[in-house]
């Protein structure tokens, strides 16, 4: 038996209840994982609450590292004591062991611990198609990002300016815009008592940003529009404050032929080549030092639920995981 973290209904974080599973074996195309550390991301709570469509009694998490623990039928790629990581497993990453798609699973660099992996799979390959692929930031760019404290914006910070870009980042204090500019930032706007649009006109003596990275959602979703330049784009990856509804698009042709995009990582690592493209990126710049990942928070698998809380109450900095 092997403990995993599961809920049979939607709703807080008190519906994660801590329960016993029998591993299950790996058919042809699987591996079976030990995980040594679960990475936490925000997508948990949308599938926790039910903005996302699961299934309950369901597992959760997709993202974690560890050792391949046992090999299905037809695997050549993987055997048993590989170190490995994935980002888009099957719900239930939250447990000791995972049963997987071995597709989904990549060989891990042995400069890369565990930890590190299980902190920035999701994330990183997440940075990766925004700056490199959705909108290929150059030298001397300048770009918005919200949430630059966060998991995600701390390693966009970090890559965005080895690339040579110019980050603008949205926080809600003074402590999280240190940690924004120690990570790259030029320039940090908190959002509690500026105004977005103002301050970013401001910093840009009137040329505006060519693209928004947006994780907030609905909150923010004006504000970032009104940051764009002319056919600016506008990348909204995430609902922190709730989903966006109701887009106008007159608003696009107002701003300026603006573009909007709506991206996922299954968006863009659709094909094994795609995903192995992506990870060789991501774990280059871990391996130079470019980018660093800052695990702010660790918490206990049986203390999942806490920690959806202070994800949840945004008193979380840098990455989240859960140890084993």
């Amino acid at each position: 038996m092997a403990r995993q973290i599961q809920f049979t209904e939607t709703g807080g974080p008190e519906v994660l209840e801590l329960v016993d599973v029998e591993p299950r074996d790996p058919g042809p195309g699987e591996i079976r994982i030990a995980n040594r550390a679960v990475g936490l991301n925000f997508i948990d709570i949308y599938v926790r609450t039910g903005l996302y469509p699961a299934q309950p009694p369901s597992g959760l998490g997709t993202e974690g590292a560890g050792v391949v623990d046992a090999v299905g039928e037809g695997v050549e790629d993987f055997a048993e004591g590989d170190r490995v990581a994935y980002a888009q497993g099957p719900l239930g990453a939250y447990a000791e062991y995972i049963t997987m798609d071995a597709e989904k699973a990549i060989a891990l660099p042995e400069a890369i611990d565990f930890e590190t992996a299980a902190a920035g799979m999701l994330k990183g390959l997440t940075v990766q198609y925004l700056l490199r692929q959705t909108y290929a930031i150059g030298e001397d760019d300048t770009i918005l990002f919200h949430a630059a404290a966060g998991g995600v914006g701390s390693i966009a910070c970090q890559w965005a300016h080895a690339l040579g870009a110019h980050v603008i980042g949205t926080v809600s204090n003074e402590d999280k815009a240190g940690i924004a500019k120690r990570n790259g930032a030029w320039m940090t706007i908190d959002y509690t008592r500026e105004s977005v649009p103002e301050r970013v006109r401001e910093l840009t003596d009137g040329a505006m940003v060519p693209v928004v990275y947006d994780s907030v959602g609905k909150d923010t979703w004006k504000d970032s529009l009104a940051c764009l330049s002319k056919r600016g784009l506008m990348v909204s990856f995430g609902n922190a404050s709730g989903p966006v509804e109701g887009v106008n698009l007159a608003e696009l042709n107002k701003g300026g032929s603006l573009f909007v995009t709506r991206p996922s990582l299954n968006g863009y690592a659709d094909t094994r080549e795609r995903f192995e493209m992506m990870c060789d990126d991501l774990f280059a710049v871990l391996e130079s030092g470019d980018v660093k990942i800052k695990i702010g928070q660790r918490f206990a698998l049986e203390d999942a639920a806490e920690a959806h809380r202070a994800l949840a109450n945004r008193e979380t900095t840098g990455s989240t995981i859960l140890t084993l």
